[in-house]
């Protein structure tokens, strides 16, 4: 099972975490994968925070497009493409484009099955 950590850290805590990943996968000393996605400002972190919903509608309903997720979300299109968007940057969600009919799908897709919030630095 993935987990996904989100957290809150200054930059030079953030490098600091990436350089002693990078020591330990260097020295293949990497117990599991670790995915985690750390925010530098409260504005963004807020963000992500206020949008954690969405993400357990994805899981939940998985919807074939953004289209659909829109209408099971009872969101506007327009405004859940920033949304959207704004996860897909930070790494909470991958978009999987298709063609169906000479049109093309958009379908948002979130591999996480748990997300933990880590506090500590914040």
């Amino acid at each position: 099972m993935k987990t996904l950590i989100v957290s809150i850290k200054s930059p030079s805590e953030a490098l600091n975490d990436f350089k002693a990943a990078l020591s330990a996968a260097r020295k293949h000393k990497l117990k599991q994968d670790h995915f985690e996605i750390s925010f530098d400002n409260k504005k963004d972190f807020d963000r992500f925070a206020k949008n954690i919903a969405l993400l357990s509608t994805i899981i939940i309903h998985k919807p074939k497009s953004v289209y659909e997720l829109a209408k099971i979300a009872k969101m506007d299109v327009s405004n859940l493409n920033k949304i959207i968007l704004f996860l897909e940057e930070v790494g909470a969600i991958k978009i999987r484009e298709s063609t169906q009919n000479g049109r093309k799908i958009k379908t948002p897709l979130v591999e996480y099955k748990q997300i933990q919030i880590d506090l500590s630095a914040a």
